[in-house]
This record gives structure tokens, C-alpha cells and sequence, in this order.
């Protein structure tokens, strides 16, 4: 049981940090299709004088001020989920304090970061199909040479919930490689002490 115990907790803590990565990335490309897509179809976007070429289109503007503090709680969640590996809770036979401390910080981190930002991300998503009018759009691409995506055409977006989805799923195997640590320590613990009474 122990061994088995050491190999879930190496993988979950992995699974943490490849994951916070892909959260990372995925701020990076959130906005990618909106700009290939919008980045020419608003002039002087921001000031008095935006005119939208295509109606809908300021949504691509619309992301800058989320998608820069999505980059931002992407760091930030990068750098608590080190903390596993700063204090070794992804490879210490013994939890201590401040183990305990890391996994808790990371799972809250994972999920209050996923509550943020999952959210806007489907409110993004709803105005773009929602608000854009996609048969100016069309037309706009093939005048200006533009990329023209759908309204079905949601890759970002929903990449985005996926990993955050995966993202909670992994907060939750953080929580329970506690609870499994706990269990081998005390089954351990009672071994020892069988031992020494004998």
C-alpha cells in the first residue's frame, strides 16, 4: 500500500504542474482566433471614435482587460504549485506541516482560479455567438482577406473550460493523496508500534 501511495502522490503532484502549465498556455492562445479573426474589423478600438466594421466585433477588445489578468493568475497559480515540489510532498514518505500547507494552498488556488475565470470565459463565449453578426463577418473576411470562423467555431473557449474542468479534477486527487498519505502514515504508525510491543 505505501508503495502504491508514493506513485499516486508523484503522479497528482505531476498532474498539478502540468497542469498549471496548460492553464498558462492557454491564456496565451485564449484570444488567438478573436485576433485573426476581429483584429481588423474595429477601427480606433478603445477611443470615442471605435466604429465597428463588423457589429459584435469589439468583443476581441472586449477580452484584453480578462485575458491580461487570466495570464496573471496563471503565473501566480504556477508558482504556488512549485510549493509541492519546494517542500517534496511529491516524493516525502512522511507529511509534515508545511506539506499539508502546500497541497491545501495549491487545491484552493486550482479551484478559486477555475471559479474566476470559467465563468467569463462562457460569458466571452455567449457574446461572440451571440452578438456577432456573422454574415458581415463573412463578408468582411473575403474583402479584407481575413480568417472567417463560425459561431460553432469555439476551439479557445472551450479548450479553456476543458482544462479548467481537468484543472478541479486534479485539485480533488490533491486532496485525496492526503487523505491516502494519512491512512499509509497511520496504518504505518500501528505497524511500528505492533513491532515494538512484541
Amino acid at each position: 500500500m505505501y508503495k502504491k501511495q508514493m506513485i499516486f502522490q508523484k503522479i497528482v503532484c505531476m498532474a498539478a504542474l502540468i497542469m498549471a502549465v496548460l492553464v498558462f498556455v492557454s491564456s496565451l492562445g485564449f484570444a488567438t482566433d478573436l485576433y485573426d479573426v476581429m483584429s481588423k474589423a474595429v477601427d480606433y478600438p478603445g477611443t470615442e471614435w471605435q466604429y465597428e466594421k463588423v457589429p459584435g466585433a469589439t468583443v476581441y477588445y472586449d477580452t484584453f482587460e480578462f485575458n491580461s489578468a487570466y495570464t496573471g493568475v496563471s503565473i501566480v497559480l504556477l508558482i504556488i504549485t512549485l510549493l509541492l515540489f519546494i517542500t517534496n510532498t511529491h516524493s516525502r514518505r512522511k507529511y509534515y506541516i508545511g506539506n499539508y500547507i502546500a497541497t491545501g494552498l495549491v487545491a484552493a488556488a486550482q479551484i478559486a482560479s477555475a471559479v474566476w475565470c470559467v465563468p467569463q470565459i462562457l460569458s466571452y463565449k455567449s457574446q461572440y455567438q451571440n452578438e456577432v453578426d456573422f454574415e458581415a463577418l463573412k463578408a468582411f473576411s473575403k474583402d479584407w482577406g481575413t480568417l472567417y470562423k463560425g459561431p460553432d467555431e469555439t476551439f479557445w473557449f472551450d479548450l479553456c473550460c476543458v482544462i479548467f474542468i481537468l484543472l478541479i479534477i486534479t485539485s480533488l486527487l490533491l486532496a485525496a493523496n492526503v487523505f491516502f498519505k494519512i491512512t499509509v502514515m497511520k496504518a504505518e504508525r500501528e505497524a511500528i508500534g505492533r513491532g515494538k510491543g512484541e
